[in-house]
């Protein structure tokens, strides 16, 4: 054995480099000043129920969030309910999927591509925003970037029908998270149809994929029948494909760079379908009903560190020639650049106020506020999330409209009573600590218990103490 080999053996692998950054950019600020909003608190709330509890909130909303919620709650269960556990999955997904674009631009572009693309991946604003949050959408990254380099290394002719099981499973794992990911299926059939994929190929990623698909039909199904939840969501309009657009249009010139010939694997054939097909496919789902969430296609911008890194690989080559020991640090150089770029954005995406509310700002006025059989209201009734998340601070309160709670009813927030009820029932206090959106953080309420609350409040009460912090409004109201 030469002693050139057993250096090779002795030096870490490629793709470990950009796994520890991401790592550590995540783990930079991770609690967030011990924030937790919204949706975040949902994540909280059904993991700390029992697999019974759990099983009966699924059945009537959020089931497609349910393989995700079972993990949490086992997490939940074994390192204790913070945010370290809430976040730390996330974070430990993001090292994975940037682990597969080295290695997938090391396989087809060499190490300059690969280092490129999996650095830069943790610096996209959008990443750093989703792989520091209690929500699925990472982990959809992770099984995306394993299904990517599972199919680049059958593609390239090495493995057998049990890496092709292997993406079976990683597709269907993505789905299980959240079955937008099947986007990623058209994306790779582009990919194979841009190679110039053999026959046998063809074959055996149909019923790899078949397979997935079967898998996640059944959830796709029972989803179907929860669509209301996400009825929220706005139509598409122009101003919401300015994101998309700049996405494709930076991947194109990634692409332009590679110059990728018929027939071949490349980070081009790779990395731009991967981008564009689940963003246009997103966006084609919208035209039908309102779908369309970045965070619903955070997989795609593998794709586009893929490219990226491509770009980045094409220049140290292009350098090489003229400039062989500068060119060496043109991508470390690159890299730092775009870190002090990104630094007040960096800073701003671990504060509190980088999301819509914090779900505890308001803990400390709650306890300064309430006195012993004050009156609770939460406006919408979506705001109960506040008790449900931090229960000791209204220990004492009495949540009138409450008719059915959430573990007995198999709801996120309970079930509330009658307007006319709600509308009684405060008619009957003296004092009633209202918990709300801030203004800013507030959309206008169609549900009539909602505008009933409001009317009560805005008729009858009278403002005697009010807090706002962080997109969330504690107010005292006593009886005029």
């Amino acid at each position: 054995m030469t002693s050139r080999t057993t250096a090779l053996r002795r030096t870490p692998p490629l793709w470990l480099i950009p796994a520890l950054w991401t790592l550590g950019l995540g783990l930079w600020g991770l609690s967030r000043q011990d924030s937790v909003w919204r949706d975040e608190a949902a994540t909280w709330q059904a993991a700390m129920r029992s697999t019974s509890g759990l099983r009966a909130l699924l059945s009537h909303v959020d089931a497609v969030h349910g393989v995700y919620y079972l993990l949490m709650h086992a997490l939940f269960d074994w390192f204790g309910a913070t945010t370290t556990t809430l976040r730390l999955p996330s974070v430990l997904a993001m090292a994975v999927a940037a682990a597969c674009v080295t290695a997938i631009g090391g396989r087809l572009a060499g190490p300059w591509a690969g280092l490129g693309g999996g650095m830069v991946l943790g610096l996209l604003p959008a990443v750093q925003f989703y792989f520091q949050e209690g929500r699925p959408y990472a982990l959809v990254a992770a099984a995306a970037g394993i299904s990517t380099l599972l199919l680049v290394t059958l593609v390239q002719g090495r493995g057998g029908w049990g890496r092709w099981a292997g993406y079976a499973g990683a597709v269907l794992a993505g789905a299980l998270l959240n079955w937008f990911s099947l986007l990623i299926l058209p994306a790779h059939l582009a990919t194979l149809a841009w190679s110039g994929a053999g026959r046998g190929v063809w074959a055996r990623w149909a019923a790899a994929s078949a397979a997935a698909l079967a898998g996640a039909l059944p959830l796709i199904l029972f989803t179907s029948g929860q669509a209301e939840q996400v009825s929220w969501i706005p139509p598409l309009t122009w101003h919401m494909l300015i994101g998309p657009a700049v996405l494709l249009a930076i991947g194109g010139l990634g692409a332009l760079a590679d110059r990728p010939g018929a027939g071949r694997l490349s980070p081009a054939s790779v990395g731009l379908p991967l981008l564009a097909v689940p963003q246009l496919g997103l966006v084609a789902l919208s035209l039908v009903k309102p779908l369309f969430l970045d965070r619903y296609v955070l997989f795609s911008l593998l794709g586009l560190a893929l490219l990226t890194g491509a770009g980045l690989g094409a220049a140290v080559r292009a350098a090489a020639p003229r400039f062989p020991t500068a060119s060496k640090w043109l991508v470390p150089v690159l890299l730092a650049g775009t870190v002090a770029a990104l630094l007040p954005q960096s800073l701003s995406k671990r504060s509190p106020e980088s999301r819509v509310d914090d779900v505890l700002a308001t803990t400390a006025d709650i306890r300064r506020l309430k006195e012993p059989g004050t009156a609770v209201v939460f406006l919408p009734s979506a705001r109960r999330d506040a008790k449900l998340v931090t229960p000791g601070a209204f220990t004492g309160l009495r949540d009138i409209a409450l008719a059915r709670g959430p573990l007995e009813s198999g709801t996120l927030n309970g079930v509330e009573a009658e307007p006319a009820l709600i509308r009684d029932m405060m008619l009957a206090q003296p004092r009633i600590l209202l918990v709300t959106d801030a203004p800013e953080a507030a959309r206008p309420e169609a549900e009539r218990r909602e505008k009933v609350k409001a009317a009560v409040l805005r008729d009858h009460f009278t403002v005697v103490a009010d807090a706002r912090v962080r997109g969330r409004r504690v107010a005292l109201y006593e009886r005029k």
